[in-house]
């Protein structure tokens, strides 16, 4: 009969401590379970974003840097374009010529007056900033991401 008891009384604790036990697991079961799909979401949202990014490529653009003495170097550029959406690449595909015109007129002037260059070599972050300021004042304000500058090479002459 005590073994009866006994047996009756661990059972009945097992059971008790087992409910404890699984409801804590549970708890933090859910936590994990949240933070996964919280996780997941991001991924997702981050990988749609990535899709909806699209890349205009430049042709080379080959500028002369003309001094007193005529030309000292040639500057070769090869730029893209980030824009969100097919519809902005399409518009930008369609601008490009204006687009090329813009720049050798800006950077024709800044490279020239020697703004750009510092001991003679081009200063990447300027030539970054007023391709951006060009490209924004063509294709319009909010219709670029920002523009990638993918070769900068400067070639003396």
């Amino acid at each position: 009969m005590a073994v009866v008891l006994l047996g009756a009384g661990g059972a009945a604790g097992f059971f008790a401590f087992q409910k404890e036990a699984v409801a804590s697991l549970g708890a933090e079961n859910a936590q994990a379970l949240a933070a996964k799909k919280s996780r997941d979401q991001s991924a997702r949202d981050a990988e749609e974003a990535t899709k909806s990014l699209h890349f205009v490529k430049l042709d080379p653009i080959i500028l002369p840097i003309i001094d007193e003495h005529g030309v000292s170097q040639v500057v070769t550029l090869i730029v893209s374009l980030e824009v969100d959406g097919k519809d902005k690449a399409a518009r930008a595909e369609i601008l490009i010529p204006r687009l090329k015109d813009a720049i050798i007129h800006d950077m024709y002037g800044v490279l020239n007056r020697k703004a750009s260059t510092e001991g003679g070599l081009i200063k990447v972050n300027y030539l970054k900033k007023r391709l951006n300021r060009v490209s924004s004042k063509v294709l319009g304000e909010g219709n670029i991401n920002g523009v990638l500058l993918q070769v900068v090479n400067q070639r003396q002459i």
